[in-house]
């Protein structure tokens, strides 16, 4: 009986079954559902429509459609079709959707599948959820249901989502996950091209690799090169580091970001912070660059360096003395640099700072305060110990200038200048100790009394000497070779006497916590912080061959 119908089916003529199919549409020949095969057909009436149940291998056709059902229920009226068992749709060469069962309407070319696993193919990808809305007409299929998607890279969740099969673009709403072999990424909703393999997401996201975890609200991923474009204040996190900017490119594969705007690097281990306008980030090299307002916090023990240039390069490198793994930090500072420390501040045009072994280098037209001494040379190098100022080392047109209590300057100068500072506990601060002059040495020391009454200036003219200090107060001075010395009265000194050649006195570019920082700062009137005065008496002790002292003391008149 079975065969009989089909070979009946195949003796009615093309026209005649097209024409049946078609008759209850109003959209025309381009809407018109074909009866291609099925091993038995059945007429039904319900009503006023026209419907038949279609048995076996059955195949149905609609344009460049082809449907394929156990068994199928056809109303010729509606032009809606039911298809149950093996439901599958073919598109071509292209695409195929399998479930269990489909309502097809034919006259807006939708079709609802439904089924315990509802499968969508195409050359790329394959969807698998349990409810497929597809809209034939515009190639978009929408599943409301939990969906999960497979491409050669990538396996995508979802609680909902939408797939235009002709732009190969997936929407996916609410708890969406990406998972790569290198990577898992979750957002609230996410636009990805399984062609170009590009993610587009806004809203919070989250891509977690084993080299780290980036944080975005919105941007564009591509999931096989690894590039990003994030917007709207991203992040990237490691186990060592945090790079966050307004928006941030990147290269996941090469670990090479650049980001603008509010740019933050922040190393975890050694607590160090780059700040600015414009920062680039090469995590294998360990190499940073900041530019516009560049900012660097270098955290050790309990005081933080401020460093301000107009470029600021970290470096993280293995030191060889160190164990294996522990990375040391060198900050470099590029034209107009400011920096600021409880004990230490600074102007110059260049910096190099070795956090490693706290050693900070000074060049080109540098200047370094420190309490109430100001320091100039051709080139500085400060040293470190715990924390604070050890020594400084001055090479070249060294000048070191301190303001007493009744503003006069005490000043030394000399080709190479070494200041020693000692911390005072008491006092919470570090104080010079004593300076060593070697080359063309001149200093000038104002003595006062008891009652801060200039008693007079010492001049002292020697190749070397040694400047020994007692609670900010000049104690002793000695002097190698053959000193040329003078002290001169009050009454007789001019003003072209009060300063060696060469004096500047800077204070008003002495950087403050807030300069550095580019933040409105309270001007306060300048307090003198220097030692007072002291008069002079000459040590009759016995010294070496070319050896001499001056004594500072305040009792003697």
């Amino acid at each position: 009986m079975i065969h009989r119908l089909v070979f009946l089916l195949a003796m009615i003529p093309a026209g005649y079954v097209s024409a049946q199919v078609g008759q209850p549409q109003t959209g025309g020949p381009g809407e018109i559902v074909l009866l291609k095969r099925a091993d038995k057909l059945e007429g039904m009436q319900s009503g006023a429509e026209e419907v038949r149940k279609l048995t076996g291998n059955v195949l149905l056709q609609q344009k460049g459609v082809l449907m394929y059902c156990n068994l199928a229920i056809q109303n010729l009226t509606t032009n809606v079709i039911e298809a149950y068992g093996n439901v599958r749709i073919v598109q071509g060469d292209t695409l195929s959707v399998k479930g269990d069962t489909m309502f097809y309407y034919g006259a807006t070319r939708q079709a609802n599948v439904r089924g315990r696993s509802v499968v969508l193919k195409d050359r790329k990808m394959t969807l698998t959820t349990r409810r497929l809305d597809y809209d034939l007409a515009s190639g978009i299929a929408h599943y409301p249901d939990r969906g999960r998607i497979v491409d050669r890279e990538n396996i995508l969740t979802s609680r909902e989502g939408y797939y235009d099969t002709r732009t190969k673009l997936f929407t996916f709403r609410e708890n969406v996950r990406l998972v790569n072999p290198k990577y898992t990424m979750t957002a609230d909703s996410l636009l990805y091209n399984s062609f170009s393999k590009i993610a587009t997401f806004q809203g919070p996201t989250r891509i977690v690799s084993k080299d780290g975890t980036l944080i975005a609200r919105e941007g564009e991923y591509n999931t096989v090169s690894r590039l990003s474009n994030f917007n709207r204040r991203a992040t990237i996190e490691t186990e060592s580091y945090t790079l966050t900017g307004d928006t941030l490119l990147g290269n996941n594969a090469s670990d090479f970001y650049t980001a603008r705007g509010n740019v933050v690097l922040f190393a975890k281990k050694d607590r160090t912070t780059l700040l600015g306008d414009f920062g680039r980030y090469n995590r294998k090299a360990g190499v940073a660059r900041m530019t516009g307002h560049a900012v660097v916090k270098s955290l050790v023990s309990n005081d933080t360096l401020f460093m301000r240039a107009d470029t600021l390069w970290s470096f993280e490198f293995q030191n060889s003395n160190k164990p294996k793994g522990e990375l040391q930090r060198r900050l470099i500072g590029q034209k107009n640099v400011l920096v600021y420390k409880n004990d230490l501040q600074s102007k110059c045009d260049s910096i190099v700072y070795e956090t490693a072994d706290s050693t900070i280098f000074f060049f080109k037209d540098p200047v370094v305060w420190s309490t109430n001494y100001q320091m100039e040379a051709d080139s500085m190098t400060a040293k470190m110990k715990n924390n604070r100022i050890h020594t400084m080392f001055l090479r070249s047109r060294s000048f070191v200038i301190s303001q007493d209590t009744v503003q006069n300057y005490n000043q030394v100068k000399g080709r190479v200048l070494t200041a020693y500072f000692a911390y005072d506990k008491k006092q919470d601060r570090s104080d010079i100790d004593h300076v060593v002059v070697e080359g063309n040495g001149e200093s000038i020391y104002f003595a006062v009394d008891d009652k801060n009454k200039l008693v007079g200036m010492n001049r002292v003219l020697c190749s070397k000497m040694t400047i020994r200090f007692a609670d900010r107060k000049v104690k002793k001075i000695s002097f190698y070779g053959q000193p040329d010395s003078k002290l001169i009265p009050p009454q007789e000194l001019k003003g072209s006497d009060k300063q060696l050649e060469g004096f500047n006195w800077r204070q008003a570019e002495r950087p403050t916590k807030a300069r550095v920082l580019g933040q409105p700062e309270m001007k306060a009137p300048e307090k003198p912080t220097a030692a007072s005065g002291n008069s002079i008496k000459i040590n009759a002790s016995a010294k070496p061959l070319g050896v001499k002292e001056v004594l500072i003391d305040k009792k003697q008149k």
